[in-house]
């Protein structure tokens, strides 16, 4: 079967196909260009960066999945061979939120994909690196059971703590379960099912050298800045952009000095790699992939399902 080349803005909120064209005539997509490619999933970035191809191979925590993505290699700190130790590494998973844009009865990171809870696909995929020590998920006691009950199927240490009423809230509540010896914290959001394992291994890294890195992905659309009555105040220079994603791996040691500062200020933060930015720290992005979406409507779900059944497909 061979593969797609998809040039196309992919957005979290866009509820389109992806195929295998040995399935789905060309003419299925007329909005679409699709040029056939090597097995070798080689993608061209439509992104006038300098790191502007890549060769990969995807798959997914769950084994019985697997995927080529639309993305691009990133660049990476001078030194980017290091490997980071083994069981080094606590990963806090957020899932205390409550997705209210959902309009679910239940919180959208157990909500089914395909048949499992959104937020055991990064669960699986964490628990399976030889670098992860430990996983601590924070989230309401009352769905402690969906992880206790995955717990015979992973080699690392579960942990439990409860959320905050902020996201900055719940990142510190799990911080204080980190394990004293971990020497990277790796935040994510349980919404985000299909963070892939290279990614995961490529922030770690950058983490391990700067201090604090986190996954992101150029900006695509053309965002402009405007004032309190709607009116167009400037339009942003988008190569200089970017979107932030999940991982964000930042020293343990370096967080909590961040967060000593944010509280003592009462400052507040929408992202984990802010609190260290507060204290004039150097933060990486590395690049990630455009498939890292957030599920956090009804067309992020279908267009999560759309891309994990290409495999099945």
């Amino acid at each position: 079967m061979s593969t797609l080349q998809f040039g196309i803005s992919l957005s979290s909120s866009s509820p389109m196909f992806l195929a295998s064209n040995s399935h789905m005539p060309k003419s299925s997509f007329p909005s679409l260009s699709l040029f056939p490619t090597s097995r070798t999933n080689f993608l061209k970035n439509p992104f006038p960066l300098a790191h502007s191809t890549c060769r990969r191979t995807y798959s997914y925590g769950d084994p019985r999945m697997g995927l080529f993505k639309i993305t691009c290699s990133a660049t990476s700190p001078k030194g980017s061979d290091v490997a980071v130790e083994e069981k080094s590494v606590s990963v806090i998973l957020l899932a205390g939120g409550k997705g209210k844009r959902m309009g679910a009865s239940m919180p959208k990171q157990y909500l089914p994909l395909l048949g499992q809870p959104i937020a055991l696909y990064s669960f699986y995929t964490f628990s399976k690196m030889p670098q992860v020590k430990e996983i601590i998920v924070v989230c309401d006691p009352s769905y402690q059971d969906i992880f206790e009950d995955a717990k015979e199927n992973i080699q690392v240490d579960l942990k439990f703590a409860l959320p905050g009423k902020e996201r900055q809230d719940s990142v510190y509540s799990g911080l204080q379960e980190v394990d004293s010896n971990s020497k990277l914290a790796c935040i994510h959001d349980s919404a985000r099912p299909l963070v892939q394992t290279e990614d995961v291994e490529k922030v770690l890294k950058d983490g391990w050298l700067v201090g604090a890195a986190v996954l992101g992905v150029p900006a695509k659309a053309t965002i402009k800045e405007a004032n309190t009555e709607s009116f167009v105040v400037k339009t942003l220079d988008r190569k200089t952009l970017w979107e932030m994603q999940t991982p964000q791996v930042i020293k343990p040691e370096l967080l909590k000095k961040g967060f000593e500062l944010v509280n003592r200020e009462g400052l507040e933060v929408t992202d984990d790699v802010s609190i260290v930015e507060h204290l004039k720290h150097p933060v990486y992005i590395t690049e990630g992939s455009y498939t890292n979406i957030k599920v956090t409507t009804p067309d992020d779900l279908l267009l999560a399902e759309r891309i994990l059944n290409i495999e099945e497909s």
